[in-house]
């Protein structure tokens, strides 16, 4: 009795304070926003009609094609680690929500896919080369300008077998195999196709062991160095191989990477406590023992983020008050630069382990805590309501998402004025002070971004040049797709 009193008092504590939110608007919006990332020619379709073809000539410097892909975040520059991550979330997402995304389920195909094409021609542009990035951050961070006028150079980055990249391939391939379960069904030939890439760029990975941050130095870091080493993308490629391939290969692999540290946190960098959950699927939905281990490794690291549990090891933000009682928990707050990426992340597996636990009515223990699903879902739920706008300053952090949202993002295509209005290049260091540096509103609305969000005091000052707050990324998004469909078919 004790127990489930503990439980009924954390979901009643997670839902005080809140107001109606239209999840379905914040999941449309979440998925136009990778429209407003791609490089390469755009298509007829493309809805957010400020931006413009960019990088075209990409890759021409290694006498290849690499047009195409996501630009990480505010910058012009293409780096294939995080898209690769950004990927993998999206389609993951999609594979646990499609059905409840309705019309938005072709969209996010559609942003798959323009990552997708992208990656082949990555793996397929020249023999033993992987190439994994288009163009110098260095000099890119130098300069603010539109990505349609970009006179950086587009160096191209590639590993290969003298220069090893385990964790960019590892995190290509699982991208790659989550997406070909993505197009199984609607496009065979092409899931064929990315399947059979997967498996290519996942034994390179194995075969050629090495970090890419230290093959590619400058050109990786410190913008997305591979600070947890590559074990992690080589464990969370493999379990997506195994559960697009059924191949028992692939978990004697996993068993032999001995991965058995439980984080509590998942991001680009870390990819542990996603591949506990997705492993997990096969003991807590399909009753696989040889699975028990992985379903153990995904509580752990639930019974780490629940703010209630004896063995939390997560901060919160205070939270909001109203009608005197506090909101217990507040935001998940684990770094002060783009804390919005872990939140999204962490809230992204807190909803898909809730979702498997659902089907089976599984419960578990953390210490004296009863977690049942209706416990791990509250505490995403206030996540997700705290980023739409249920949060002390009363500000939805996804762009063009209600009334109050970020206006001076830190983004250049969203900063400058579109080809439409300003037909003239403005060249590298033109756009710094009329446009970085103004207190104006960003002219193009990037609706859907959602930011690095506010401080560890629920503070938000939407200052443009406070990058580590106001830039949005790819795979901030990503993550969140997931967690608003849930949260919007469970409404109805």
């Amino acid at each position: 009795m004790y127990r489930m009193k503990v439980c009924a008092c954390l979901i009643l504590f997670f839902s005080l304070g809140t107001a109606q939110l239209d999840y379905r608007d914040a999941l449309e919006k979440s998925i136009l926003f990778f429209e407003g990332q791609r490089s390469g020619k755009l298509p007829p379709n493309q809805r957010l009609s400020w931006r413009g073809n960019s990088g075209l000539q990409d890759g021409s410097l290694a006498k290849v094609d690499l047009s195409g892909g996501y630009y990480d975040a505010g910058d012009n520059v293409k780096f294939n680690f995080p898209m690769a991550y950004t990927t993998t979330m999206l389609s993951w997402n999609t594979l646990e929500y499609g059905k409840r995304m309705g019309s938005q389920l072709q969209n996010a195909r559609a942003a798959i896919r323009w990552a997708t094409d992208y990656f082949l021609k990555c793996a397929n542009a020249a023999p033993n080369k992987l190439f994994v990035g288009v163009g110098d951050p260095n000099a890119d961070h130098k300069c603010w300008e539109r990505p349609e006028d970009m006179d950086t150079v587009r160096s191209a980055y590639y590993v290969s077998p003298s220069n090893p990249g385990s964790d960019v391939a590892g995190e290509m391939a699982a991208a790659l195999a989550a997406a070909s379960l993505v197009f199984r069904s609607v496009d065979p030939v092409y899931s064929k196709k990315l399947l059979g890439n997967a498996v290519k760029v996942f034994r390179f990975a194995v075969q050629y062991k090495g970090s890419y941050s230290d093959s590619l130095g400058s050109a990786a870091c410190p913008f997305y160095c591979s600070y947890s080493g590559y074990k992690d993308e080589l464990y969370w490629g493999a379990a997506w191989l195994l559960r697009a391939t059924n191949d028992i290969s692939y978990l004697n692999l996993i068993n032999t990477l001995g991965a058995n540290d439980v984080p509590d946190l998942f991001s680009w960098d870390n990819k542990y406590a996603g591949a506990h959950v997705l492993m997990s699927r096969r003991s807590v939905v399909g009753n696989d023992n040889r699975f028990d281990s992985f379903k153990q490794h995904a509580e752990d690291f639930v019974c780490k983020v629940l703010p209630n549990s004896p063995y939390t090891s997560t901060q919160y933000t205070k939270g909001e008050a109203e009608a005197g009682l506090l909101v217990v928990g507040g935001l998940i707050y684990k770094l002060p630069e783009e804390n919005l990426q872990y939140v999204t992340s962490i809230t992204s597996l807190l909803t898909t382990y809730a979702k498997y636990m659902a089907t089976k009515k599984h419960t578990f223990n953390c210490g004296s805590l009863l977690v049942t699903e209706k416990t791990v879902r509250s505490v995403a739920k206030r996540q997700v309501d705290y980023i739409l706008g249920n949060n002390p300053m009363k500000m939805s952090y996804m762009v063009g998402y209600g009334r109050n949202y970020p206006r001076r993002i830190h983004h250049r295509g969203s900063s400058l004025p579109s080809l439409a209005m300003h037909p003239q290049s403005f060249g590298c260091e033109a756009g710094f002070q009329p446009f970085y540096y103004t207190a104006n509103p960003n002219p193009n609305i990037l609706v859907g971004a959602i930011i690095g969000g506010p401080n560890q005091n629920d503070f938000f000052p939407d200052e443009r040049t406070d990058y580590s707050h106001s830039e949005p990324a790819t795979y901030i998004n990503a993550a969140i797709v997931g967690p608003l469909a849930y949260f919007d078919s469970s409404k109805r």
